[in-house]
């Protein structure tokens, strides 16, 4: 795959650029983004870094932390605070996804989405109330290990980081975490089922691989 020099700036315009022409594939009026990576690779800053530029397009957008939508500790820790494969399979709460997020964005759906459900820190639920997405407006979910729940995304781009790079910028409380991401690379390869590839080993100097072409209305 042929990768190109980009400034994260010029990354946010393009891709903004790009699902303004976006039609969703299951015929609703959402877009559905993820923006996958591990925490060390940026996925947060980039999502913030989209919706300003497509809300200067004038869309509507929801931006969403699949860390908000953690699993209780008593099932998340199960294993102890450290386990990667309660980290690679447990942790997150994707039937909650499915139902909060995913469901009300479906052809016919409400529009009514939670924007997060539990606070880790208290371990309690969060009880926020559901946002609309307007018709046309964007969601954009980011966080680590998202492209092996077979979620509906119309877009998916995967933010990489080699392993020494990977191991180098994940802070040390964080390094257990690493068998996942390991294991994630091997099972459901993102740098390659990705729609875009954002390869993010030098911070200051991302490269990607462009958007696949649209989707014609």
């Amino acid at each position: 795959m042929r990768l190109e020099a980009i400034t994260w700036e010029r990354l946010g315009e393009a891709l903004a650029d790009h699902l303004r022409e976006l039609r969703p594939a299951d015929g609703s009026p959402w877009p559905k983004v993820a923006l996958d990576g591990a925490p060390a690779a940026g996925p947060a800053a980039l999502a913030a870094r989209l919706a300003d530029a497509l809300r200067t397009r004038g869309l509507p957008v929801l931006t969403i932390a699949a860390d908000d939508f953690l699993r209780p500790a008593s099932l998340r820790l199960e294993h102890g605070h450290r386990d990667p494969d309660s980290y690679y399979g447990d942790w997150y709460d994707t039937g909650a996804l499915w139902r909060e997020v995913f469901g009300p964005l479906e052809p016919g759906g409400s529009g009514r989405v939670l924007p997060d459900l539990w606070d880790p820190v208290a371990d309690r639920a969060t009880r926020s109330a559901h946002v609309p997405l307007a018709p046309g407006g964007v969601l954009l979910l980011h966080g680590p290990l998202l492209l092996h729940h077979w979620f509906p995304f119309d877009l998916t781009v995967h933010l990489a980081l080699t392993p020494p790079a990977l191991a180098r910028r994940t802070p040390e409380a964080e390094q257990w975490t690493l068998p996942a991401f390991h294991r994630y690379d091997r099972e459901t390869a993102p740098a390659t089922t990705a729609d875009v590839l954002v390869r993010a080993d030098d911070p200051r100097r991302p490269a990607w691989s462009g958007p696949p072409t649209c989707t014609e209305a």
